[in-house]
């Protein structure tokens, strides 16, 4: 199985996303952005585009990798990426589900002034290196709000632990209980978030 996380860009994710892997035996996190990087870096200037998303190689790549982990790989794959582009969608999530792959897609929502609350904390209270993430919080509002299908999970009030058992109860998951204590689970997400700092 396929779960692809959803949700606009400071939704929580990644954050989710590792804490399921930790519950969940044998899991393996995929994270598509890692490839937009490398394409970004290994393509000459005039050949990249603003958002890698909008590289048909990407596209093709994560559609491809998810494919071919699938075929492959025994355990669930746990894909966080933003995607709301619909022709994206269509291209990677649709096509996967079309040809006979489970996709659960869990949509991470959430009101524009948790979204910005996120954003500031996982970034010391400034906004200014979320650019990006800010201009698009409408536009991955607007989508999710279109009626697209996947697992609906209203974050606004929930703890990381509720959304990652939500996820567990909606795809029929046995998920292991979680026996840290504050510290190390605060440590544990932390050392995610460090990780993916851009």
């Amino acid at each position: 199985m396929v779960i692809w996380i959803n949700g606009a860009f400071g939704a929580g994710k990644t954050t989710a996303a590792y804490e399921l892997h930790r519950r969940l035996t044998p899991s393996f996190v995929y994270d598509p952005e890692q490839a937009g990087f490398f394409l970004r870096q290994n393509m000459p200037q005039a050949c990249r585009t603003a958002d890698f998303q909008d590289m048909a190689l990407w596209r093709t790549f994560t559609y491809q990798m998810l494919r071919e982990l699938h075929g492959t790989y025994e355990g669930t794959l746990i894909v966080p990426m933003t995607l709301v582009n619909p022709a994206y969608y269509e291209e990677i999530i649709q096509r996967l589900t079309d040809e006979g792959v489970p996709v659960a897609h869990c949509i991470l929502c959430a009101s524009r002034e948790t979204i910005l609350k996120r954003l500031r904390r996982r970034n010391l209270g400034m906004l200014g290196r979320e650019a990006f993430a800010v201009e698009a919080i409408e536009r991955c509002l607007a989508f999710f709000g279109s009626g697209v299908p996947g697992i609906r999970i209203e974050t606004d009030r929930m703890t990381v632990n509720q959304i990652v058992d939500r996820i567990g109860e909606a795809c029929a998951l046995a998920l292991s209980p979680d026996r840290r204590g504050a510290l190390a689970r605060n440590m544990d997400r932390l050392r995610v978030a460090v990780r993916h700092i851009r």
